[in-house]
Parts: C-alpha cells; sequence; structure tokens
C-alpha cells in the first residue's frame, strides 16, 4: 500500500475562491436582462445565477474535501505522522470548516431560490440576487485561515517520501550523528544529507535497493535523544511513529568510539527506555565506525555494556560495519534481508496454520499455494532417494572421463581441436544430410532428379556447340533449303500463308501488348507522354473509323459500297489518321508548354489558379465579448 499525495490540487485563498466562481457565473450565463421582460423571465433569469453560484461553491469545496486524505482511511504509520506533522485535530478542523461552509451555502441558495419566486420586479429580483451573492462571497471570507492551513498542508506532504509500510522495510535507528544517513547513501540512491554536526536529518528518508531478486525499502530516521515522550520534539516523534507502526527490521546504530558527542553509557539508555517497542520488532545491533575503533578493541565495561543489549529476546546479533571504508555493509544487508524475508514467511505460515481449519480464509489459500512433491514407488509409498537415470552413451563418456580413457567417439570439439581450434575451424552443416546421394551430399545447387541438379545436366562446350548450330542454319539458308517448292499445290500453299497471317497477326499482338505495358509504366511514374482525356478522344475515334471501315460506309450508301468500300472511302480514311495524328500532336505539344510554364511557378512557390485562399482568421476571444474596458461591478 504506497502512498503519495503529490497529485493534490493547489488549494486558492479566499480572495481567490470568491473571484474564480464569480468569474465563471458571469462568463458562463447570460447577462442580459431589461425591465420590459416578463416577470417570470425574470425571475428564471436570477434564479439561475444564484443557483449556478451555489452549484460551483458546493463542487469547488467538495473538490478540495475529498482531494485531502481522510485520516481514519490511512495506514496507523501515515495517521501518526499526520497527527506529528500536522496535528491531527487542526487538520479535521480546518476540513469539516469546508464541508460546513458546503452545507451553508446550500441553505442560503434555497432560501434565496424561494424568495425570488415570489418576487414582484426587476429591482427586487436583483437586490435578492446580490443578497444572495454576498452571503456566499462573505462565507468563504471567513474561510481565509482553513483554506490558508490547508495549502501549506498540501505543499508540505507533496514533498514526503512515498513510504510502503507493508513491504520488506530496514529501520534505521539511533542518536544522531551515528551513521545512519551513511548506510542509507551507501545501500541505496536516496539523496539523504550527510554531514558532521548532529541533527542533520530531520525528516524521513526512504530508499530502495534490491537483493536476491527482491527489492526491499529502507528509512533513514532523524536521530533520537534520550527522554520522555511527551518532551521529544516533532522531528525526533517522526522516528518513533516510523519505529511503532511499521513492520520492519530494525537497525539499532552505537558508535563506540563516541565520536558522535553521546556517550556509550547513553546509547545503551536510548535502546533500554525503547525496549517496548524494539520488543516487537527484530533488531540488530550495529557497530558502526569500526575503522576508528572496533569492538574488540573495547574495554571491558564498554563490551559488557553492548553483551547486556545483545541478551535481550528480540535482539538477532551484533554486527559490525565502517560506512567510510564499506567493510561489513554486505555483510549486514546480506544477515539481515535473509533473516526479514524467513521471518516474513515464518508469520504467513503461522497465521495460515491457525486458519487452516476455516474454509475459504486466506491462511488454507496460502497453504493450497505451497505444495512439495515427492518421487513414489508403484504402490504409492514415497521413496527417500531416487538414482539419476542416463543413457547409457552418455554413462560411458562420463566413465571415460573419470578414468582418464579417451572415448571411442569423436565428440565436435576434438575434430575442431584437430583442425585448428576456435575461429579456423568451420563445421560443415551438411556432413549429416540424410536420404542424398554422399557424391552430390555438398553441392551447391539443389536435387532435381535421381540425386543429380542443375550442374550434373551443364555442357561446358555448350557455346561451341550453339556456334556450329547457327553456322548450318546459315548453309541451309543459302542454299535455298526453306525457298518454297513451286511442285507444292495449291492446298499446301494457302494453309503455309494462312500460318504464317497467323504469325504476323501474333507478333502484331505482342507488339501492341508490349506498348501498353511501356505507357502503363511510364504513367505510373507520373511521366505520361498524353493526357488521358487527348487519348481518350484518339481511341474514341480511331475505333469510330474502323467500324466504318469494317462496315463499308454509312448505311445511306449504295449495296455495291456495302461489300468493301471504294477508293474514295479510303482515302477519307487516311485523311482521318492524319487528323487524328495532327490533333494528337497539338494535344502532347499543349501538355508540354503547360508544363514548362508551371516550372517557375512550381520553383518559385507560387499560389496558382486553382489554389485555395485561405484569409487569417480573426481572434474571436481578442475582439468579441460581454466585458468591455471600464467598471467589474457587473457582478
Amino acid at each position: 500500500m504506497r502512498t503519495s499525495w503529490k497529485d493534490i490540487p493547489p488549494v486558492p485563498t479566499q480572495e481567490e475562491f470568491v473571484d474564480i466562481i464569480l468569474s465563471s457565473t458571469q462568463r458562463r450565463l447570460p447577462t442580459q436582462i431589461r425591465a420590459g421582460f416578463k416577470i417570470s423571465r425574470i425571475r428564471a433569469f436570477y434564479t439561475r445565477k444564484v443557483k449556478f453560484t451555489a452549484e460551483a461553491f458546493s463542487e469547488k469545496l467538495t473538490a478540495i474535501v475529498s482531494s485531502f486524505p481522510r485520516l481514519a482511511d490511512l495506514h496507523p504509520f501515515h495517521s501518526s505522522l499526520f497527527n506529528v506533522l500536522y496535528d491531527a485535530d487542526h487538520y479535521k478542523i480546518a476540513l469539516s470548516h469546508l464541508s460546513g461552509a458546503k452545507n451553508t451555502i446550500e441553505t442560503i441558495s434555497r432560501d434565496y431560490v424561494r424568495l425570488l419566486k415570489y418576487s414582484q420586479s426587476l429591482y427586487q429580483a436583483k437586490t435578492l440576487k446580490r443578497a444572495a451573492l454576498g452571503r456566499m462571497s462573505t462565507l468563504m471570507r471567513h474561510l481565509k485561515d482553513s483554506l490558508a492551513y490547508l495549502e501549506e498542508v498540501r505543499q508540505h506532504i507533496g514533498r514526503l517520501p512515498s513510504i510502503d509500510p507493508m513491504t520488506r522495510t530496514l529501520l534505521v535507528f539511533g542518536l544522531p550523528n551515528t551513521g545512519k544517513s551513511s548506510f542509507v547513501r551507501s545501500v541505496s540512491r536516496s539523496d539523504t544529507p550527510v554531514d558532521s554536526y548532529a541533527f542533520t536529518t530531520k525528516s524521513l528518508f526512504c530508499g530502495h535497493f534490491d537483493y536476491d531478486y527482491l527489492r526491499y525499502q529502507v528509512i533513514d530516521t532523524p536521530g533520537v535523544v534520550d527522554k520522555p515522550l511527551d518532551e521529544m520534539t516533532t522531528i525526533e516523534m517522526q522516528s518513533i511513529s516510523a519505529l511503532a507502526h511499521i513492520n520492519c527490521a530494525v537497525l539499532f546504530f552505537l558508535d563506540p568510539s563516541e565520536n558522535c558527542g553521546f556517550s556509550l553509557e547513553t546509547q545503551c539508555a536510548l535502546f533500554k527506555s525503547l525496549a517496548p517497542i524494539f520488543a516487537q520488532r527484530s533488531v540488530y545491533l550495529v557497530s558502526n565506525k569500526s575503522d576508528l575503533l572496533r569492538l574488540g578493541d573495547l574495554e571491558p565495561a564498554a563490551r559488557a555494556q553492548i553483551d547486556e543489549l545483545a541478551q535481550a529476546s528480540h535482539v538477532r546479533g551484533t554486527l559490525e560495519l565502517s560506512c567510510a571504508t564499506g567493510d561489513g555493509v554486505t555483510e549486514l544487508k546480506k544477515t539481515v534481508c535473509s533473516t526479514l524475508i524467513a521471518d516474513r514467511v515464518s508469520k504467513k505460515m503461522t497465521a495460515a496454520a491457525a486458519t487452516a481449519d476455516k474454509e475459504g480464509t486466506r491462511g488454507e489459500a496460502v497453504l493450497r499455494r505451497i505444495h512439495v512433491a515427492y518421487p513414489k514407488d508403484s504402490e504409492g509409498n514415497r521413496i527417500a532417494t531416487r538414482d539419476v537415470a542416463l543413457p547409457e552413451a552418455v554413462q560411458a563418456v562420463i566413465d571415460a572421463k573419470k578414468n582418464n580413457i579417451a572415448s571411442s567417439k569423436r565428440m565436435e570439439k576434438d575434430i575442431e581441436a584437430e583442425q585448428g581450434g576456435a575461429g579456423v575451424y568451420n563445421f560443415d552443416m551438411r556432413r549429416d544430410y540424410v536420404g542424398i546421394d554422399p557424391e552430390h551430399q555438398h553441392d551447391r545447387m539443389p536435387e532435381i532428379k535421381n540425386g543429380m541438379n542443375v550442374l550434373d545436366f551443364y555442357s561446358e562446350d555448350v557455346a561451341e556447340k550453339l556456334a556450329k548450330l547457327q553456322a548450318e542454319e546459315a548453309e541451309l539458308i543459302a542454299n535455298g533449303f526453306y525457298d518454297s517448292d513451286s511442285s507444292r499445290d495449291e492446298d499446301e500453299v494457302a494453309e503455309e500463308e494462312d500460318v504464317l497471317a497467323k504469325a504476323a497477326i501474333i507478333r502484331e499482338k505482342l507488339a501492341l501488348i508490349r506498348n501498353d505495358s511501356k505507357l502503363r509504366k511510364r504513367s505510373l511514374k507520373n511521366n505520361a507522354f498524353l493526357p488521358r482525356t487527348a487519348l481518350s478522344k484518339a481511341a474514341d475515334h480511331k475505333n469510330a473509323v474502323r467500324d466504318r471501315a469494317g462496315r463499308g460506309g454509312d448505311g445511306d450508301d449504295d449495296e455495291d459500297m456495302g461489300s468493301g468500300g471504294s477508293d474514295d472511302d479510303e482515302m477519307m480514311d487516311v485523311d482521318a489518321e492524319e487528323a487524328m495524328d495532327k490533333k494528337v500532336m497539338r494535344a502532347v505539344k499543349t501538355a508540354r508548354l503547360k508544363k514548362l510554364g508551371q516550372k517557375t511557378m512550381n520553383r518559385h512557390a507560387r499560389q496558382g489558379e486553382a489554389d485555395r485562399h485561405i484569409a487569417p482568421s480573426l481572434t474571436k476571444h481578442l475582439l468579441v465579448g460581454k466585458r468591455g474596458m471600464g467598471k467589474t461591478n457587473r457582478r
């Protein structure tokens, strides 16, 4: 349960509060009313003003009260810390003032809305509205001290460390200047102040560190002097609150060298006076500054005082370290963290065992999550020990290594060592391929048929064979081998001509397909040599000419013209083709000139004919509004 209060919104002063609410009322509601309006409209106008203002006051006060923490809902540590720092009674009274003011404002709103319901004139309604808003503003001015106090509390609690009282925690405790802050800085990234004078640390500081894959929290507390609780300062009471309410492992720091300004007897007296609180915690006595004086070098009387403290039932041991040199810090962290996690597990298991007889309890749930599996024989009896089962080949290799006998099976690392070692030897990935002819196992080309690939069918003298075939073909052509034979009959000649005509048609279609593909590619590159409109018109015209030629003329021609057309029609077709070509060339030239004319404009990024002109828009909130220059008594 980590608590942070850094997101509490600021609390305005009473002047800012009233100005915010009344300005919002004026800005969000109509402001025009005249005596000529109906009395029902006048009443509704001012009733709306009063209701809106009351609701705004109520919402703002409710937001402030709800943003601050309720002490009854907090962990005892945070509740005690609030009481130490801010006086819980004063804190509750300030919040109750705001809640009471909210209820009073709602009562004022209801009363004046009832009076406005029976107002008889514009003047009377306006007077009631002014009286209602005036009473609300006066009530807010009475909250001046409470609002100022809550703003100070908000600023202070935003700077408090985010301490989780339920996580794994190490609490550093002791007299001032015993090296507590130095230890916290050495094990975590906490920016605790460190100096040579006492009471350098004036508040709680929290740091974190990781050990054995777990996150631990370490808290640095201000120094505490041995005196009654009612005489302790606010700084010292923070340490007492943390010690009393956080479930943690306590590191009680001692300075046997007495370099801290307090005698060893005074340090031991503080430990004894806080024994009732320490009895509920796991405590470790930490002898710091071992670089100046070690425990073994102490006088017998001083060592007897420390041993007397170590005999307490809640003391887990005495540790020795030096934050200046770093000796013993790792050992302390290992010992304390291991014991802390063991204690937390033990407490959970104890609570689980105590409540295991109750179905559905948390303890039973913890027990169900913990299960240890043991091997059993065929009869279901538990087997204490079980031999490790290894394959025979693996066991043979292990035995050979134990007896220094060379294994019959060569390992890959043995082959690597024989052929140059790492960086020289390259593992053959095709060595263990199955189902491939060994002769073709290392071929680069894939297998095609019967273990053979393309390279097996490749002839190295293919160029010479091709040249020989071309020479032979040229000789046959020169000798007239492919010339038409006059002895052939008419059917053979007609069949050959038909084949040649079909071949010509196929070649023509292939050429058209290639041209279309080129045009399509050019258009994809935004580099078409003709506009689409010109292409479509030319295609339509050409199709019309072809249709007319196929029909042999128009429908009004003579019958003899329908069989195939005349010379005049052929001349008209030629003229139409030439006209279409001229039209296409003019379109191409026009498009090219248009593109050239646009280059300069594009280069200078100027507006063209098709560019929309968007005039700069006026800043409405600067030029339009209800409020003008002059007085502000419009409320």
